[in-house]
């Protein structure tokens, strides 16, 4: 597991303490190409929070892959080829989950999970419960200015950027499906032809990130 810098996890506790101040919970958003070590970062992040004593059970974690469209709605519209671009994922339902976590009095939110067995989001199978202070989501578009994810990023208390050199990004990303069981051939292809063009509007369009963040550590403000 990558470490994680630990002024990132201060700056989550002080999310926390805000969130037990005034009662309201605090969303952390941590935005990235594909490949750039979003969920590498988020597993840290909990890991390390779920192992201390001031913060465990206080940080819970809703992914934006949840909200991927299904699969027969991406036939509908002819975009299953391009499954994992901003316009097949259900911006507005995300949108609608972080304003529910963010209200107070608090209440159990309930988010849909994305299922890699099966390739489609399970509804319900997220419950943030009310003692949760800070809700950790991450996904490729929380930042891209686009007006379908404009109010994503009003939603987030903080959001952070992950960043990695190109060409260790999309070697990982290679890697990643032929993991998944696609063959070496198939996975460049669809790194080049989906994931690369999707990773090029995401460094070219996004827009507010309070630091950015690589292999674990701060390297910038935004």
């Amino acid at each position: 597991m990558t470490a994680v810098d630990p002024r990132l996890v201060s700056r989550v506790r002080a999310l926390a303490d805000r969130a037990r101040g005034d009662g309201r919970r605090r969303v952390l958003g941590i935005a990235g190409p594909p490949g750039a070590g979003k969920t590498t970062l988020v597993a840290g992040l909990l890991a390390t929070v779920g192992a201390d004593p001031g913060l465990s059970g206080r940080v819970g974690h809703v992914p934006m892959d949840g909200f991927h469209l299904p699969n027969a709605e991406l036939d509908r519209l002819g975009r299953r080829d391009r499954k994992g671009a901003p316009d097949t994922f259900d911006a507005e339902g995300y949108a609608a989950v972080l304003a529910s976590l963010r209200t107070s009095p608090r209440r159990v939110v309930t988010a849909p999970a994305f299922d890699h067995a099966v390739g489609e989001a399970e509804a319900d199978a997220i419950a943030i419960g009310v003692e949760v202070d800070v809700v950790v989501t991450e996904g490729n578009y929380l930042l891209l200015d686009d007006p379908a994810w404009r109010p994503v990023r009003a939603l987030l208390d903080e959001a952070w950027l992950v960043a990695l050199a190109d060409d260790v990004r999309r070697e990982r990303l290679i890697v990643r499906h032929v993991e998944a069981g696609r063959e070496p051939a198939d996975a460049t292809a669809w790194v080049d032809r989906s994931d690369e063009a999707n990773a090029r509007r995401v460094l070219r369009e996004s827009t507010g990130a309070d630091l950015v963040v690589v292999d674990g550590r701060i390297v910038a403000p935004g």
